[in-house]
């Protein structure tokens, strides 16, 4: 059950994201294609595109955007629940955001339902930057991600 080391992996989720305090939050899809390194390891490209219908302060529109993220995924056990962490370095664009970079932390579980079938559930903690100093910066200010899906190695 589960990926061989060689093995690709391809993940549709829908996609989620608030604000720190949950004060706005977007909706949208996420496609994920990975490579096993070992049973454990995988490492992939992640695209996602969102929609928010954002108000405040004389603001009331809708926005889209989106991100291309490289990401990192280590896994944990070989039975049927895997629980993983990892990294994610990349960037975000659109209407409602500043052409800007983005890194994360994620962890989350994936469920085999087959052998080579899973659903997955993901969280992850991103922020924005635009050179080093203001990654430090504005890791305080990040933004929590979260994903809903399902997979399937090959």
């Amino acid at each position: 059950m589960g990926p061989q080391a060689g093995d690709n992996e391809f993940t549709l989720s829908g996609t989620g994201s608030s604000d720190k305090d949950f004060d706005n939050s977007s909706f949208g899809a996420s496609v994920d294609y990975g490579w096993y390194l070992s049973r454990s390891t995988l490492v992939g490209v992640r695209q996602s595109v969102n929609f928010a219908d954002v108000e405040g302060e004389g603001i009331s529109d809708d926005f889209w955007n989106g991100s291309t993220r490289g990401f990192a995924d280590y896994h944990f056990g070989l039975g049927a629940a895997r629980p993983f962490v990892g990294a994610s370095l990349g960037a975000i664009y659109g209407d409602g955001v500043k052409d800007t970079g983005v890194a994360g932390l994620e962890t989350g579980l994936k469920y085999y339902v087959l052998p080579t079938t899973f659903i997955q559930a993901r969280a992850e903690y991103q922020f924005l930057f635009e050179d080093s100093d203001t990654a430090e910066d504005n890791f305080d200010d990040g933004v929590w991600a979260y994903t809903f899906g399902m997979g399937v190695n090959f």
